[in-house]
């Protein structure tokens, strides 16, 4: 019966997706404020380029891989909605893909269903694809890659990983937490990882191989050829293969304009329109200014000990890594839109049966509080760019109370999880097998 439940849910989540694609022609010819994202006239523009013959970058703002200009040039000779009905489309295949890691993972088939449905019906998420917003491709795929690793399919994983990088680079920052839960010690020769059941999910953090009681000089063994695996190593060298081979291909097509637009734009972004980023305002004031590439990147500098700190301490956690490194990410970027909530969304669902945060007192409270100074930079948002009033520092003020927000909700949500890793340790027996092996 639960089964037959998530299906109905699934197919009148497509249904409503539907409805809305449909509405949004509606509101798109009636109505002053479209239903259309911008980004999606953007991507339609760029793939009837490439459909003639031309440069996608020929559209100013097209800052994208070519492939997803590719994905939407059925646009031009099919119908201009394929490329919503296709964003939507990966938005179910998101709901499928944390129904099946959920499964994977011995969460019960209610439970499964439940944590589904804050993807599927949350308004954030649904309204991103039917607008025609990219981003649930890219949810769907680091999805996958979760599925793949938890089945041991590294090959996969790894060529899937090389791509997503390739369209959106954002997901760079999961490398080192992939290359860590690689350890030799959950991996036993000829025979799939064995995977944590969610009955273990109070366990205590595992203090890696000295829980195994196995000599000094094995420990220091473990410690030297868990740097280098042949795991790693393939999978590092697959992703950065595929990686290299599409940029290359991208470059040899597109040339320079396809490395500034796609890769080195973001990388060096400074946008002085206004956003969630606590950095727009200095930025704004300074924009006529020639920042240094070390002015720059220095931004990227507390992300990067943030994510370092969250990384080795829950990698072994995947899903849940997965999840406070990208609301980090997200909360000290130096831009932020309402379409980058869809990255940390997608995992949401995956650590909700080992949270204990419920829906009241602190679950309210983080919801209430996130949500509000959200609306109260929205506010603000609305006086400047629909009002035209001057209300520069007010927005930077809401920016900062965002960002204490997202910080708040952070740590609540990390002290409040009941740490689980994907894989089991191997015991001492298996684990002289796996020395040997790697």
């Amino acid at each position: 019966m639960a089964k037959i439940n998530f299906r109905f849910l699934l197919i009148f989540s497509a249904i409503l997706r539907a409805f809305l694609i449909l509405y949004g022609e509606w509101q798109d010819t009636h109505m002053e404020v479209r239903y259309t994202d911008v980004d999606y006239l953007v991507f339609s523009d760029a793939a009837a380029l490439m459909s003639s013959g031309k440069s996608p970058y020929d559209r100013s703002t097209y800052r994208y891989s070519p492939l997803i200009a590719a994905l939407l040039m059925p646009n031009s000779f099919l119908h201009h909605l394929w490329g919503k009905f296709l964003f939507s489309a990966s938005d179910l295949l998101v709901g499928l893909f944390i129904h099946k890691i959920l499964k994977l993972r011995g969460v019960p088939e209610k439970l499964c269903t439940y944590s589904t449905m804050v993807w599927l019906f949350n308004p954030f998420t649904f309204t991103i694809g039917t607008r025609g917003n990219c981003e649930p491709i890219v949810c769907a795929m680091i999805l996958w890659i979760i599925i793949c690793l938890m089945n041991d399919q590294l090959v996969q994983a790894a060529v899937w990983y090389g791509l997503v990088v390739h369209l959106r680079i954002y997901p760079i920052i999961y490398a080192l937490p992939i290359i860590l839960v690689l350890h030799p010690l959950h991996f036993q020769p000829g025979k799939k990882p064995a995977l944590m059941d969610w009955s273990s999910r109070k366990s205590k953090p595992i203090q890696d191989s000295s829980n195994l009681r196995i000599t000094d000089l094995q420990c220091i063994w473990v410690f030297l050829t868990s740097i280098f695996t042949w795991r790693r190593l393939v999978f590092g060298l697959i992703s950065g293969s595929i990686f290299l081979i599409l940029t290359g291909l991208c470059f040899y097509f597109y040339g320079w304009d396809f490395l500034d637009e796609a890769l080195l734009y973001h990388l060096t972004r400074t946008d002085p329109r206004h956003n969630f980023s606590i950095y727009f305002y200095h930025i704004y004031l300074h924009y006529e200014q020639e920042f240094s590439s070390l002015e720059k990147l220095i931004s990227f500098l507390p992300q990067f000990v943030v994510q370092l700190v969250l990384i080795f301490r829950f990698a072994s956690d995947l899903p849940f890594c997965f999840f406070v490194q990208t609301l980090a990410f997200v909360a000290f970027n130096k831009v932020i839109t309402a379409q980058y909530f869809v990255w940390f969304f997608c995992l949401l669902p995956l650590i909700l049966p080992w949270s204990s945060l419920k829906l009241k007192w602190k679950g309210l409270a983080c919801i209430f509080l996130w949500m509000g100074a959200q609306i109260h930079w929205l506010m603000w948002g609305y006086l400047l760019e629909f009002r035209g009033k001057n209300v520069f520092i007010q927005l930077w003020m809401a920016s900062l109370l965002f960002l204490a927000s997202n910080i708040y909700v952070l740590l609540n949500i990390i002290r409040n999880h009941a740490y689980c890793p994907v894989f089991k340790q191997l015991k001492h027996e298996n684990l002289n097998k796996t020395m040997k092996h790697d």
